[in-house]
């Protein structure tokens, strides 16, 4: 088979899968609240009441020095007025790009209801004490993980790894206060909040908050 009797029958096969095929939420936007992070709780509470998977993991979008584009999905930390939430160690990949450009973009997607939110706008890092709070809010392994400050690298011995892990876990349980200084939980603050409700016509409703000087403002866009 050649190359390109190979990719047509990727592309048939990818079209016959089904997408959007049970019932769907409403969206009325002319509805939707004036602050943007009312509207995502309200999803993500329906997300979390109807027992969707992972209903508070994200995709995070940034760029490294050289420009190129990368992403991972990550856990949700907070949100408020301030901003979105996520953490990881300033070593790592995460860390050290919005270190060099301070700005990435988020997306949420719950395929079971046919919703997306897209984020994009500046990443600040919390303070000494917010990081603190939230490294010690995990777990004994994930902090004991942290404190190696090797994510990301080339693992070449497996017994090297779990050697060190069980010394970092000897070391969190004999200082359960003990904090990687290098453990941050930063705050994603949007200028732009885009909520994406599918509908079964694929006559999809977007609505885009963007925020100006008196507040946030409301637009609808073409699907």
């Amino acid at each position: 088979m050649s190359d390109g009797e190979q990719g047509g029958e990727v592309r048939g096969w990818l079209r016959s899968i089904e997408v959007f095929s049970g019932p769907l939420p409403e969206f009325a936007p002319e509805q939707a609240p004036e602050d943007p992070v009312r509207l995502f709780l309200s999803w993500l509470s329906d997300a979390v009441a109807d027992g969707l998977r992972d209903p508070h993991a994200m995709t995070l979008s940034t760029v490294d020095e050289a420009g190129d584009p990368d992403a991972r999905v990550l856990i949700l930390k907070g949100v408020s007025g301030a901003g979105w939430q996520f953490a990881g160690h300033g070593f790592s990949p995460k860390g050290r790009r919005p270190a060099v450009h301070p700005r990435a973009a988020l997306t949420f997607y719950w395929p079971e209801h046919g919703r997306q939110v897209r984020l994009r706008g500046h990443v600040t890092p919390g303070s000494a004490r917010e990081n603190a709070e939230d490294f010690l809010a995990r777990s004994a392994t994930a902090r004991a993980e942290a404190l190696l400050a090797r994510q990301s690298q080339y693992l070449v011995d497996t017994a090297e790894r779990d050697q060190a892990l069980e010394k970092a876990l000897a070391a969190v349980g004999q200082e359960p206060s003990l904090v990687d200084s290098a453990w941050t939980l930063y705050t994603l603050s949007p200028g732009e909040v885009e909520f994406w409700q599918a509908a079964n016509t694929r006559v999809h409703t977007r609505l885009r908050y963007e925020r100006s000087r008196n507040g946030w403002e409301r637009f609808l866009l073409w699907s």
